[in-house]
């Protein structure tokens, strides 16, 4: 039997368009025999000081957005230097890119460059094993579907500020499928729309697909989500929950929450206060982010008095990050993280803070960009790697869509072994 050649032939790249119009690289590794496997790398728009940076070129092309550099990068340096690796080892690869890159933030080739080469060769690397991507990270571990968190409002950076709370969101915690939670999220997403728009509160959509309201103070968009869940025949608590992505640090200067909103500024127990009473009064099981990422304290505080019951989730926070997130364990300052490849740069890294999350017994929640495509890896590593909560952004857009799409057929391909993550995922 002839031996089948795993090694990289060469990386390409390309300019392709993500879902805000903005220049983005689509990276393919390629192998003998015409195998091989290829990705997109997304961006963000509320982003943590520590993730990894994306290689812009600057000046007037597409608003300087534009990725020429970066794919050049790839063509002259990254290319090169992968030849002749194995792409089943994806360790030694991303170790390659890393010090190839020789930055702590990936900025001389672009985190957006490495993590588009390195999940292309995870790509390829399923292929040359004949396995979809899921099936090839899940092994021999038993398949969790993960619950979706579904943006219904956004706000923030993702909406011009209108409202302050980046992403008003549902968890359909009650579902017993993941085919189940988008069928209830699409009657509440469609209910919420026809409220806004009877009470002329509709502005358009923001950024990852959800209703951009105009609210008068941020509160009310909880009292209209809440109300929407209930027009669309569902129970509030049991059947679908409340999710927020405050995004505290897009609203933080000098030590003090600006709440643009509603004209008025509060200090970290301040924010916390207001926080926990929105948890009182509604039934709301994640908060990400609920003060900035440099406030530790903060976070220590809020986790101490809600961490029992609700979710608190670290992005900004954490940046997909190992040692913030071993650090965050032992400080006790969040129970989940929210893991975006592009923060960390590589797959490699990605996993590294996925597995300490999972030593320190926290919630993992894999994570879309607002900025995103059509690329469908973060539906494969969810499930792959178990993650039991997915966050992609509203039920609109395709590039949202795409990836809801990708886990109902993956869930389907499962059949009676398909386990949904459902309410036992949160605390």
């Amino acid at each position: 039997m002839t031996a089948v050649d795993e090694t990289i032939k060469r990386v390409t790249a390309r300019r392709v368009w993500d879902s805000r119009g903005r220049p983005t690289i689509e990276a393919e590794g390629h192998l003998p025999n015409g195998i091989g496997g290829r990705a997109m790398a997304p961006a963000g728009a509320s982003t943590g000081s520590g993730e990894a940076v994306d290689l812009r070129d600057a000046g007037r092309a597409h608003g300087g957005q534009d990725v020429t550099q970066a794919i050049g990068g790839i063509e002259r340096e990254i290319s090169p230097a992968l030849d002749g690796l194995a792409v089943t080892d994806q360790a030694r690869l991303d170790q390659v890119l890393i010090e190839l890159d020789g930055t702590a933030n990936k900025s001389r080739l672009g985190g957006n460059a490495l993590i588009a080469v390195s999940m292309a060769a995870l790509h390829a690397a399923a292929s040359l094993a004949g396995k979809p991507l899921w099936r090839h990270l899940l092994g021999a571990a038993p398949p969790i579907v993960p619950l979706p968190e579904i943006q219904i409002f956004g706000g923030g950076a993702h909406a011009g500020r209108r409202v302050d709370v980046q992403d008003f969101m549902v968890m359909a915690i009650g579902a017993s499928s993941f085919g189940q939670a988008l069928d209830w999220t699409a009657d509440v997403y469609r209910a919420a729309g026809v409220r806004l728009a009877n009470r002329g509160r509709l502005q358009g959509v923001a950024d990852e697909g959800g209703y951009w309201p105009v609210f008068d103070t941020n509160e009310e968009a909880l009292e209209c989500l809440l109300c929407a869940i209930e027009d669309a025949g569902r129970t509030p608590g049991d059947d679908v929950a409340i999710s927020l992505d405050i995004a505290a640090s897009e609203f933080h200067v000098s030590g003090r929450y600006r709440l643009g909103l509603e004209d008025r500024e509060l200090d970290s127990d301040g924010l916390c206060e207001l926080l926990c009473g929105w948890i009182g009064r509604y039934p709301i099981v994640s908060i990400e982010d609920p003060v900035s990422e440099d406030d530790t304290a903060g976070m220590q505080k809020f986790t101490a008095a809600v961490g029992h019951r609700v979710q608190v989730v670290g992005d900004d926070y954490l940046v997909t990050d190992a040692t913030r997130v071993e650090r965050a364990a032992t400080e006790q300052s969040c129970n989940a993280l929210l893991v975006k490849p592009n923060q960390a740069g590589t797959i490699t890294e990605t996993r590294a803070a996925f597995d300490a999350a999972r030593r320190a017994g926290f919630g993992t929640i894999v994570s879309a960009r607002s900025g995103d495509t059509e690329d469908v890896t973060i539906a494969h590593l969810a499930i792959g790697w178990g993650a039991g909560q997915f966050k992609v952004g509203s039920f609109s857009r395709s590039e949202r869509m795409a990836k809801w799409n990708e886990v109902l057929r993956i869930e389907e391909a499962l059949g009676d072994a398909a386990v949904f993550a459902g309410r036992d995922v949160l605390p």
